[in-house]
């Protein structure tokens, strides 16, 4: 039999014309220049792949990059001591590399003006030495048919450039980048084959497009919160939406303010593993929920993701068991501390970096509480504490010897214990997200307390949709904050990035 002899991989590099460094001192020309130079870059990708699918190789390996925004200045910045991002930390050059300008439009504009003003400089847009990767450069519904790869003479790693893990990482955002001598700074958290990263698994995960995550984002374990939540924004839709623009479910299903059932999309034959809802307004400045199931592993998973979109701010809704005999059921748990024994953020942030609670987060959350039950001062103490809440990476932490369990949490003061809170307040403080815990609850292991045949029903209908109101209205309250409020210095490390 003849031995096939394979032909070389293609080694020369064919690119776009390389775009020459541009100037700006206005925000949205810059951002303008930037998604020409995205567009440009990943379109060329998208023709190269559809020669190669139509039986055409390219006769070069296929290489298009990011852009990338830069600033150098020579002088420390005279800001407003109050505000905690927009400016860089010391003199020296700057830069981050761009993804989805179309998506970010708004969040690049606001954060590279802020630096243009409070440094007094302009800021270059250029094209990176970082490769789009082919899966990356794909439009939002693209759809490759996995026949058409698998035609293919050669890997497609062999023409294009594939995700590198090896530079898709937390760094940034955990303190653990150091450039290399002579090498700029970083100007943002992420880096653009991060953001794209998350963006596809955001995706995956929650069945809608990241175009509709607002920059409110509640976080529930129970389908009953969701089912509750979607009741709501369907009413609101039907009245003529309550100020809300749309809303958006899973198969990016939409139902717009005036309608009373979806107008566009598809509806999904299965749910994902954590559905997304978006109550949307302009600007992103509406509300999201996710149900991100149960445990701590969804809980990191999904924050993971939704931190590249740099929301204002994102609230855990759930379920907990009540550690205090003078707890009832039903009553809330704001949590102003947290003891994690969740494990999975532990190489990202150490148990040492305490969980600070968040003043603004805090007073709205209990000023709805207070608004929706008709409580207030003294008598609010009846049926909400604050205190610790503790998360446990053990379902059934109850079936253990509990002489360990029991002292721990009695030593941490804690009042409540579920598997999710302390994660996302953890992942919260360690990507600059603020966040907030008010959990609901619904039965007291320690005191042989469980919902009996029955109780269980009445139980969720009677506390989750008063629940649901109070997140829902504690979002409304942080939405009406200027976002350099809400955005506390107290989330912010002793070198940080300009973006927020």
């Amino acid at each position: 039999m003849q031995k096939r002899i394979e032909k070389p991989a293609p080694s020369a590099i064919l690119s776009p014309e390389r775009s020459e460094p541009r100037v700006f001192a206005d925000s949205a020309a810059a951002v303008a220049h930037m998604r020409a130079l995205y567009d440009r870059n990943t379109g060329f990708l998208r023709a190269a792949f559809e020669q190669l699918a139509h039986g055409t190789p390219p006769a070069g390996r296929v290489r298009a990059c990011y852009p990338q925004v830069s600033l150098s200045t020579d002088s420390y910045a005279l800001i407003d001591s109050r505000l905690a991002y927009g400016h860089v930390a010391a003199p020296g050059d700057y830069t981050t590399t761009i993804t989805r300008p179309d998506l970010f439009n708004d969040y690049l504009v606001t954060q590279i003006g802020l630096l243009i003003r409070n440094h007094g400089v302009e800021v270059t847009v250029s094209e990176s030495d970082t490769p789009i990767p082919l899966h990356f450069a794909f439009r939002e519904g693209a759809h490759v048919d996995g026949a058409v790869a698998d035609a293919f003479a050669r890997p497609l790693r062999d023409y294009f450039d594939v995700p590198a893990l090896d530079i898709t990482n937390d760094d940034i955002a955990n303190g653990d980048y150091e450039p290399a001598r002579g090498e700029p700074q970083p100007l943002a958290p992420f880096t653009a084959q991060r953001i794209d990263y998350s963006l596809h698994r955001l995706a995956h995960y929650t069945a809608t497009s990241p175009s509709h995550f607002q920059n409110f984002v509640l976080f529930t374990n129970y389908q009953f919160y969701i089912d509750e939540f979607c009741a709501h924004a369907r009413r609101l839709m039907a009245e003529g939406g309550g100020g809300y623009d749309a809303f958006v479910e899973p198969g990016n299903l939409i139902t717009r303010a005036g309608d009373d059932a979806p107008t566009e999309g598809l509806a999904s034959p299965r749910l994902p593993q954590m559905p997304a809802y978006h109550m949307t307004r302009k600007g992103h400045g509406g509300i999201t929920m996710v149900n991100i199931g149960v445990g701590p592993s969804n809980a990191k998973t999904i924050t993971d993701h939704i931190a590249v979109l740099r929301p204002h701010a994102w609230l855990m809704l759930g379920h907990c068991a009540g550690l205090r005999n003078s707890q009832a059921l039903g009553d809330y748990v704001l949590a102003h501390a947290y003891v994690r024994e969740d494990h999975v953020l532990d190489e990202d942030l150490p148990l040492s970096v305490p969980v600070p609670p968040l003043a603004e987060v805090q007073v709205a959350l209990e000023e709805a509480v207070a608004e929706v039950t008709g409580l207030s001062g003294y008598d609010l103490k009846r049926i909400m504490r604050t205190g610790t809440v503790a998360t446990i990476d053990n379902r059934n932490w109850e079936l253990r010897d509990m002489r360990g369990p029991v002292k721990r949490l009695s030593q941490s003061r804690a009042i409540g214990l579920d598997m999710e809170s302390a994660t996302i307040a953890a992942n919260g403080f360690r990507f600059r997200v603020p966040y907030g815990t008010l959990l609901c609850v619904s039965d007291k292991p320690l005191h042989g307390e469980l919902k009996l045949p029955g109780m269980a029903t009445e139980f969720y209908k009677r506390q989750v949709a008063q629940h649901l109101d109070i997140g829902i209205r504690a979002m409304e309250k942080l939405a009406g904050m200027p976002p350099e409020r809400l955005h506390s210095r107290k989330l912010r490390s002793f070198f940080e990035t300009a973006f927020q």
